[in-house]
């Protein structure tokens, strides 16, 4: 059994996805690592190492040291935090990568994980239905890092035979875990606002249509990806993964079934250009084809769960 490490596991994604891997492979195998001193208490049932991804020797001697073998990099700045603070998002978003895929190069890590997102596509992609193969000229930083991270997973991969696996992460949702500083978050923020005061200043439009996932199929995703016979692998940049597309409006409607008095106003800010540059919606059908992937959860399932599991 190897070792695994989620390095920035206190995020969105890493809480969940350190849970899940625990409870597959066991608590002790799976390595918590962020940038906080403490780990969440809900990360307490397994190991937590203080753990900054920039420091690049600290990372390479915990992950030689501990004989871990596959890696979850998750530590990165975020769509509208990135924006915010252009350099320091790059320098995050790409050292931490190489650090992990240099170890990989080298035969430590056997196996990688680096999240991309659609974030790499950009205006001038085609926003419905967006295909696997298609123009990819994003405007924020965070896209570029995402983009140029993809194109060296896949250079390290043909160059080296680094074993290094991606997903195109659309907005993920989820009760559990607060959003990170991305421009989907208010599809998490406005149904805590539908259950405690019942009125949401969305930052979007009405009509903005975003592909959305529910963070359960995210880690399933994940975790299939990753179990996959190397094979079944044929694309080493990043897959398109699509769960449901949504506007504001149109969530805004599902919620109404459980709250029927709940009422939103919409006052978008500088996150809606970044919006208006992505995709609608999703053309999935590599991931299908070639590993078995499948959304579990719709737009009305993913409404049903939040709301019963938001107090």
């Amino acid at each position: 059994m190897s070792k695994i490490m989620v390095l920035g596991s206190c995020g969105q994604i890493g809480t969940e996805l350190v849970l899940a891997l625990r409870n597959k492979f066991g608590a002790n195998m799976v390595f918590a690592a962020d940038l906080h001193q403490e780990a969440p208490q809900i990360l307490n049932n397994g190991p937590y190492i203080q753990l900054d991804a920039l420091e690049k020797q600290k990372v390479r001697t915990f992950i030689i040291d501990n004989k871990i073998e596959q890696v979850y990099l998750l530590a990165a700045l975020l769509s509208a935090t990135a924006e915010k603070n252009p350099d320091f998002a790059w320098k995050l978003n790409m050292e931490g990568l190489f650090t992990i895929l240099d170890l990989a190069k080298e035969g430590y890590i056997k196996k990688v994980f680096w999240p991309s997102s659609i974030a790499v596509f950009g205006p001038t992609t085609p926003a419905d239905k967006t295909p696997q193969h298609t123009i990819m000229e994003p405007s924020t930083v965070y896209g570029i890092s995402k983009q140029a991270g993809e194109r060296w997973c896949e250079y390290y991969h043909n160059k080296f035979g680094v074993d290094v696996r991606s997903i195109r992460y659309p907005g993920l949702i989820s009760y559990k875990s607060p959003p990170g500083g991305g421009t989907t978050d208010y599809a998490v923020d406005i149904f805590f606002k539908a259950k405690s005061v019942g009125n949401f200043t969305c930052f979007l439009s009405a009509d903005t249509a975003l592909p959305m996932m529910f963070m359960d199929d995210a880690i399933r995703g994940t975790i299939e990806l990753m179990e996959a016979p190397a094979e079944n692998i044929k694309i080493r940049s990043a897959y398109n993964l699509a769960g449901c597309s949504f506007t504001p409006a149109e969530l805004t409607a599902e919620i109404k079934l459980f709250v029927p008095n709940f009422h939103i106003d919409y006052q978008p800010d500088y996150r809606q250009a970044i919006a208006d540059s992505w995709p609608n919606s999703i053309d999935d059908s590599h991931a299908q084809k070639d590993w078995g992937w499948k959304a579990q959860y719709d737009t009305k399932a993913l409404v049903k769960v939040m709301m019963e599991n938001i107090h």
